[in-house]
């Protein structure tokens, strides 16, 4: 009887264990493809650190645009908006029109924030 649930657990399993096995061998397929075709040219310009659009290699207390934070709390705040529009479409259809119209008041208040940001000159960038 033992033996019985080991196979068909076995047997259960078996898929994800074939899955596992075509993913890390195609996996390996194409990191080695790309190293044999790609052309391996590496110059100053490529080897360089970059990061966030200035030099990587300065000194910290170096005071830098404020604009970098802004940009990044808005790419936050309408990346949550979109995180949070999937579930809702998907369960629209249960939540009825107090979801619905609760959405549109959601997506309201972001709006008038982002044509804030707008009207006072965040998103220009000189």
């Amino acid at each position: 009887m033992n033996e019985t649930i080991t196979n068909t657990l076995l047997a259960d399993y078996f898929p994800i264990l074939v899955f596992f096995a075509i993913a890390i061998a195609m996996s390996v397929m194409m990191i080695m493809a790309s190293i044999i075709i790609g052309q391996q040219k590496p110059d100053v310009e490529k080897l360089s650190a970059y990061e966030c659009g200035f030099e990587a290699f300065e000194d910290a207390r170096v005071k830098f645009d404020v604009r970098f934070y802004l940009v990044a709390i808005l790419f936050i705040i309408f990346d949550l908006e979109i995180a949070f529009l999937f579930p809702w479409a998907v369960s629209l259809g249960e939540i009825g029109v107090f979801g619905f119209w609760s959405m549109m008041l959601f997506l309201g208040v972001l709006t008038i924030g982002f044509i804030y940001e707008w009207k006072k000159g965040a998103l220009e960038w000189e």
